[in-house]
């Protein structure tokens, strides 16, 4: 496809460091202080409501949960992760006074499938769950969900199958939930995902079907099959409105996490919100649950690896004049070649990039040098173990304050009169499940990145 030409310098700037596979920083010229209370995307309206249904629908499985998952005995079935201050690792990150206080929501500790995909997935999984127990009469509105768990129950649902196309970590919480729950589980898986991560689905008793080639094509074939099988539930990560209400759920609790933290949001203590992505679907469906519950001062930014932005590229497309369309990374010259496995996607999804043009406050990139080295320093300063992807919110105020983009911004927003009262959060989305042997290698590499620079 036809790339559309740049508009002004800045855009030229922007397009050279894509091409190139430079760090970059774009800011969405479309998004709205206010947006309307029900946005569409592909032909659906979704409100504040949807979000509410989905944590109604999370809280009414808890128990059956809590059952079936032994990590979850301790909350009573509740998958949540901390917010943890994180001002011990400001100076590594090069953080000058009067930049704000860092937090970090820790979904790389998500309990079951161990990263952020545990939000979305579980809830699309119980979303189908409850339509057959509802039809089949193994529950009544407002009964015990723990009746699947019966003998009864799991013969219901041992009849349907539950698939889905993955480089990884949607795949491990689609197929732990699913056959936890009794499905039959396939997850079609393309040739990028760690090995690791296949051995750990088979060992739960999932199918698992690999692809030669990238995400794009295990799930379209995922999807072709899943189409031939009428009793077969296809979790659709590019088009998936259960899976982006469930991620939405999180804001929820967050509010109440930054309530205690004693963390105000308001115009002049603005939220600044960093996500990596890769199709876009989690943080698209985060981004719309804290728009919709802690309005306009709240600004989300999405982070993607300089050789797999598909989301910013779906975002230009769609604000460039006449452009449009679905473009792909590789029209843009780039490999999709990336360590950050769960963020190696080309194309982004449609519902996701047109849900977050009123929303989305900017996009970024970083090269995988600095994921890696920025894993080990959250490993020294905090203690905490993430995956590379999970790292690639941290380069996000550094964009904000350091480049001439990010301080126009700053400027644009008045942000920058407030920046010294303002709340940084980076969302950490997964390292809990990763192998010893595997993230010692990422350590190793990263110190070696960290090395190479000092």
């Amino acid at each position: 496809m036809t790339i559309a030409a740049p508009q002004n310098t800045a855009d030229s700037m922007l397009t050279i460091r894509l091409r190139n596979a430079q760090p970059a920083l774009w800011s969405n010229p479309a998004r709205q202080a206010q947006p309307a209370a029900a946005l569409s995307a592909l032909g659906r309206t979704i409100s504040l409501d949807d979000t509410q249904a989905a944590v109604a629908r999370l809280a009414r499985f808890a128990r059956l949960l809590a059952d079936v998952f032994p990590e979850l005995a301790a909350t009573g079935g509740v998958v949540e992760s901390p917010l943890l201050p994180a001002d011990a690792l400001q100076p590594s990150l090069g953080w000058a006074e009067g930049q704000g206080r860092l937090f970090i929501k820790a979904d790389h500790s998500l309990p079951v499938a161990g990263s952020i995909k545990a939000r979305g997935g579980m809830h699309e999984v119980l979303e189908f769950a409850e339509g057959l127990a509802l039809q089949h009469g193994l529950v009544l509105p407002g009964g015990d969900y723990r009746a699947l768990a019966t003998p009864e129950g799991r013969e219901v649902l041992g009849r349907y199958q539950v698939a889905v196309g993955s480089t990884g970590n949607l795949g491990m919480s689609i197929g732990a939930v699913a056959s936890a729950l009794g499905f039959q589980a396939m997850v079609h898986m393309s040739a990028d995902a760690k090995e690791w991560k296949k051995d750990r689905l088979r060992q739960r008793g999932v199918q698992v079907v690999e692809h030669t080639g990238d995400y794009e094509r295990a799930v379209a074939a995922g999807r072709a099959e899943a189409a031939g099988n009428p009793l077969c539930h296809f979790v659709d990560d590019e088009q998936s409105f259960s899976l982006l209400l469930g991620y939405s759920a999180a804001a929820l609790h967050l509010q109440q996490q930054l309530a205690e933290q004693g963390v105000v949001v308001d115009a002049e203590h603005p939220l600044i919100v960093y996500l990596p992505c890769g199709v876009g679907g989690a943080p698209a469906g985060i981004t719309f649950g804290l728009r919709q519950v802690l309005g306009p001062h709240v600004h989300c930014f999405f982070a993607e690896p300089v050789q797999s932005p598909c989301f910013l590229v779906q975002m230009l497309a769609d604000s460039s004049q006449g452009a449009g369309g679905h473009p792909s990374v590789y029209d843009w010259g780039l490999t999709n070649r990336t360590e950050a496995d769960g963020l190696a996607v080309p194309r982004a999804s449609l519902l996701a990039a047109e849900l977050m043009q009123p929303l989305l406050s900017g996009v970024f990139t970083v090269t995988d040098d600095t994921l890696f080295a920025q894993l080990v320093l959250v490993l020294d300063a905090l203690g905490e173990r993430i995956e590379p992807s999970a790292a690639a919110g941290f380069s996000g105020p550094a964009m904000l304050t350091g480049t001439t983009a990010g301080q126009a911004w700053l400027r644009n927003t008045g942000i920058d009169a407030v920046l010294h009262q303002a709340t940084h959060l980076v969302w950490t989305t997964g390292g809990l499940l990763v192998p010893d042997v595997q993230y010692q290698g990422f350590v190793q590499r990263g110190r070696a990145v960290l090395a190479a620079q000092a």
